[in-house]
């Protein structure tokens, strides 16, 4: 097969179209004003989860974000819950022990004693599975939870220089 026979059919063009990327402009609101119409089913209202959210985007721990927030660590990883973040303190093993003890299949003991959580603990991990994250409050903060999800810069970076980079 010669290569005529390979390029037969091939056409070429003058220009390409561009695609682009879709995005969802939401920043002329606040995340509080975002978070205002679901307030009344956050554990805090919309201007404390706002202010968890940023600070948990930060980069700070749940425990900092509620310091920050000035609310127990508690109500500030059921709000990130409610947000769409994953905070369960237990693994896959420690949650289905939790659905099998609110299914009635054992006792809160046994649950206990299998999880190995402390109480805190397991009430916040029976929380996460006895609550679905709330629609509505995902949308008002899509992207902002994503956003520290990004790749970060190595931080080598600096270091190592640039293949342009005289010595």
């Amino acid at each position: 097969m010669a290569l005529s026979d390979l390029a037969a059919g091939l056409e070429l063009t003058e220009s390409q179209e561009e695609h682009g990327v879709a995005t969802v402009d939401t920043t002329d609101a606040g995340l509080e004003e975002r978070l205002a119409p679901v307030a009344e089913e956050l554990p805090c209202g919309s201007v404390t989860a706002a202010t968890v959210l940023e600070r948990y985007v930060e980069g700070l721990s749940v425990g900092a974000a509620a310091q920050a927030a000035n609310v127990a660590p508690v109500t500030a990883a059921k709000t990130l819950h409610l947000l769409g973040e994953s905070v369960s303190p237990l693994g896959p093993t420690g949650r289905e022990v939790i659905r099998d003890w609110i299914a009635g299949d054992l006792s809160r003991a046994e649950a206990l004693e299998l999880t190995r959580a402390g109480e805190t603990e397991f009430a916040l991990a029976t929380y996460v599975e006895t609550h679905d994250p709330l629609e509505e409050a995902c949308a008002a903060v899509e992207g902002v939870l994503a956003a520290d999800r990004l790749p970060a810069a190595s931080p080598l970076a600096d270091a190592t220089g640039d293949v342009t980079d005289s010595p």
